[in-house]
């Protein structure tokens, strides 16, 4: 039988979710993900490229009364979040099958939007959360390569107020009766903010 976790601490381990072929956001880089986003009661959550639906799983726990929208296209991937969050016992996810940014359209506004994927529509996407995105509204963009953390500044331009991280962790791992260190692929995690540029800007009148 499969443990599940039991904490409030986000980070569940990566050998708690049901896995298969399909790429999952690992422990450290989620933990530090959910950290960027900021996530309260009550918020609306999108989850874009949701994977094996680890990120969803994690924020589902944290908002409370609000509801997370675990946004995937793949088949294999959808059956195993349906599967985690069956698993986790979640009952604040909604899966929506379908491709971004087309299957986001019926969905209410986000209040937290977290983009693991995007099946090369990241600015079809980022022009559709321009306008969709609540006021105070926060985009967490994991990036695994130059070329995507690039087009994602790139797109988001002047008028977003950005940070960049990187994240690197290394792991430790028996070989023997020694222990090695290994490293993940670092991941660079972009959070933009909504009209942070105005609201800059208002501050410093008076």
């Amino acid at each position: 039988m499969r443990k599940t976790w039991t904490y409030v601490t986000p980070g569940i381990p990566d050998d708690l979710f049901i896995r298969g072929n399909v790429p999952m956001t690992k422990e450290e880089i989620r933990a530090v993900t959910l950290a960027k986003a900021r996530l309260a009661p009550g918020q609306v959550v999108w989850d874009i490229g949701s994977g094996t639906g680890s990120i969803a799983i994690e924020a589902a726990r944290l908002i409370g009364d609000g509801i997370v929208y675990a946004v995937e296209q793949k088949t294999e991937a959808l059956e195993l979040i349906r599967k985690n969050i069956d698993h986790f016992n979640q009952k604040n996810i909604q899966v929506v099958e379908g491709r971004a940014p087309e299957a986001l359209f019926p969905l209410p506004a986000p209040d937290r939007v977290f983009i693991g994927g995007s099946g090369g529509k990241l600015g079809e996407i980022i022009q559709l959360l321009a306008e969709r995105l609540n006021s105070g509204a926060r985009l967490i963009i994991n990036a695994l390569t130059l070329e995507t953390l690039t087009q994602a500044l790139t797109l988001l331009g002047p008028s977003w107020g950005k940070e960049v991280v990187q994240v690197a962790v290394t792991r430790t791992v028996c070989r023997g009766h020694y222990h090695l260190m290994q490293a993940l692929n670092p991941v660079w995690l972009i959070t933009a903010q909504k009209e942070a540029q105005k609201e800059v800007e208002n501050e410093g009148v008076g």
